[in-house]
């Protein structure tokens, strides 16, 4: 019951106090307003390897700045109605920030296996492997070492692309096999940022990745997302136990989950769940149509920018979360804490748990194969909003 209470005095004050000030403290982010990244403040060598921060650019006055720090997005910016270029991406001005930040997951590619394996531990043909435990008891995002705390090495770069590998010892965090990962970044002229993932391995393992960007498209260091109108094209999600394990598949209808029909955040955000109060809003795997991949997994519109991203990827699924457990510690490029709620992730993956679920898709890899995945965002602008019909189909 503290849970729901919790989460119930949350709303309040997010939808009352947050998005009030959302309009009444307007957060213009222009081409001068936009933090300025810099990339000395980005170079710096950790473990004898040099980071750095590479910048992409179209014609479009779209920019997406990385760095090979946990080879993650540092900055997205995009037009918005009115062509001032908005931030949409939360995370930090400099190196040091990522490394001392509360949260360690901003923008970064997550691996050796994304979201949550149920007591650190898994077997592969009746050997036991035992993995870094750094979530309660379970193993989060691949461990306390994962992707997202190692310097990736810079490969290729070009105004529109950056390749990125790191090589994955054979026992890193538990995990079994020498693992080469490849990680592509390419900014179209259709203003679509499009993530490749390519990986090799000497042993069989299993893998996971995403990337674990929190996107704001009323700009980063705004209050919250739930003005936000979302659409998802799922029928079911995952349900989860108290220790966030997935449970059961399960059909979206009649839940907060069921996005089917575009709606605010907001709006299904105070729907009575208890997977809402498991999570403190929303941390739940959304299961994906084999038979619908062409379409966007996900449409999600910000009435006061007139920004839109389509979310397109070729994995079975993907994590929706709302940013539950931000406490505000974490300050900005803009100078604006992070607190609940002020950004959402799309992070396209497999199952969580699936080296234990046999019920799962398989996420084994073997030696002699390669492993290869997509992940597009694709932006545009609505020049004026009428209605929610207008802007997301809702026959999609």
């Amino acid at each position: 019951m503290g849970r729901l209470v919790n989460r119930k005095v949350l709303i309040t004050l997010c939808l009352c106090t947050g998005l009030t000030f959302s309009y009444a403290r307007e957060i213009k982010q222009d081409t001068t307003q936009a933090k300025k990244l810099y990339s000395r403040d980005f170079e710096s060598v950790i473990d004898g390897k040099k980071t750095g921060l590479y910048t992409l650019r179209n014609a479009r006055g779209m920019q997406v700045s990385i760095t090979n720090y946990g080879a993650r997005i540092v900055q997205i910016l995009v037009p918005d109605r009115n062509g001032n270029k908005v931030d949409v991406v939360l995370g930090f001005d400099d190196l040091q920030k990522y490394k001392d930040a509360n949260s360690a997951y901003y923008g970064a590619i997550v691996g050796r296996y994304a979201n949550r394996i149920a007591n650190g531990s898994f077997t592969l043909h009746g050997k036991k492997f035992e993995l870094d435990k750094n979530n309660a008891g379970l193993t989060l995002h691949g461990g306390a070492n994962g992707f997202n705390k190692q310097v990736w090495q810079v490969k290729t770069v070009t105004d529109s692309t950056i390749s990125l590998t790191y090589l994955s010892k054979d026992g890193e965090d538990g995990f079994p096999g020498n693992l080469n990962v490849e990680v592509t970044y390419q900014l179209t002229k259709k203003n679509e940022l499009k993530l490749t993932y390519k990986a090799e391995t000497d042993r069989e393992t299993v893998i996971n990745f995403t990337n674990h960007s929190f996107f704001n498209l009323d700009g980063e260091g705004s209050p919250t997302v739930f003005d936000h109108v979302l659409k998802i094209n799922a029928n079911k999600y995952l349900t989860l136990t108290e220790d966030k394990l997935p449970l059961n598949l399960e059909p979206i209808t009649g839940t907060p989950f069921d996005f089917r029909v575009a709606g605010t955040v907001g709006e299904h955000f105070k729907q009575k769940s208890p997977q809402l109060d498991i999570a403190h809003g929303f941390d739940h795997t959304i299961v994906l149509d084999k038979k619908k991949s062409k379409w966007p997994a996900a449409i999600i519109y910000s009435p006061k920018t007139g920004i839109k991203m389509e979310f397109f990827t070729s994995e079975p699924a993907f994590q929706f979360f709302t940013a539950n457990f931000f406490n505000g510690k974490d300050i900005g490029k803009s100078g604006h804490p992070y607190l609940p709620y002020t950004a959402f992730c799309l992070e396209a993956q497999h199952f969580p748990n699936s080296p234990n679920r046999p019920d799962f898709p398989s996420t084994v890899l073997l030696p002699g194969k390669i492993y290869k995945s997509s992940t597009v965002f694709k932006f545009s602008t609505i020049k004026k909003y009428k209605s929610i019909s207008t802007i997301i189909n809702p026959k999609l």
